[in-house]
């Protein structure tokens, strides 16, 4: 069993746009720039050739590798009232040798 190499998905920017919605700035996070990595926010239906594709459409880098965490959202109290936070999806993006990617600034 051969594995088919994933064509790149065709999309606007407007659609590379959506599935991107923050990066993630962290102390966590930011200890991952050190071996070339940036932590997103995304879509919780977005795949990895999805984001590759987002990501580098958007920042003009080349991706070597996307790892993706679903993140449950936490059960939080206020008041005596129970409430809960929103679930996400995290995006880790390895980048190619001599590429990067400045989250401080803007697109």
């Amino acid at each position: 069993m051969s594995a088919a190499k994933a064509k790149k998905p065709n999309l606007s920017k407007d659609e590379l746009y959506d599935v991107i919605l923050s990066p993630v700035i962290t102390e966590k996070a930011t200890m991952g720039s050190q071996y070339n990595q940036v932590t997103f926010k995304v879509r919780t239906d977005a795949t990895k050739p999805l984001i590759k594709a987002a990501v580098e459409g958007l920042f003009n880098v080349k991706v070597k590798a996307v790892n993706t965490i679903n993140v449950r959202g936490k059960v939080k109290r206020f008041r005596g009232h129970v409430g809960q936070r929103s679930d996400y999806k995290k995006a880790i993006v390895s980048l190619a040798e001599g590429h990067s990617i400045d989250v401080t600034t803007g697109i």
